[in-house]
């Protein structure tokens, strides 16, 4: 069976990124900072290990989180082993199975948006070294 592959942009089409195989997380945040970065009430993304992701064109970025200079778009922002890539920057809507099996910062859910069923709640971020935490 041939590996999953899935490819991405931002809305101008000058960054373009491909990534194989599943996702090591995929996941929901409520924070401030997603909310802000994403004009959405939540941001969701799935994190893939380094190795699995290209990328072309040029980003910028503003803290931890990396745009298109041209036309504004949120790109996967790259750390050190892993890259997280917003769902919503892929080409192929629905994503399927991408589901998200966490959410962070769910005090700052809004009131009328349920949480995903069988998905890990944490008040704030991850708990670090909890392994059920990248599940």
């Amino acid at each position: 069976m041939p590996e999953i592959a899935r490819s991405g942009s931002c809305l101008c089409g000058g960054v373009r990124f491909h990534v194989t195989g599943e996702p090591t997380r995929v996941g929901l945040c409520h924070c401030k900072d997603c909310r802000k970065t994403s004009g959405s009430v939540f941001h969701a993304y799935a994190v893939w290990p380094l190795h699995a992701f290209e990328t072309t064109g040029m980003t910028t970025t503003y803290g931890a989180r990396s745009f298109c200079p041209t036309c504004g778009s949120r790109v996967p922002f790259i750390g050190d082993d892993e890259v997280e890539v917003t769902i919503g920057s892929l080409d192929v809507a629905p994503t399927e199975g991408l589901v998200p099996s966490y959410e962070l910062w769910i005090g700052r859910r809004e009131s009328w948006l349920p949480a995903v069923p069988a998905a890990r709640q944490f008040e704030h971020d991850r708990v670090a070294g909890d392994s059920t935490a990248d599940e």
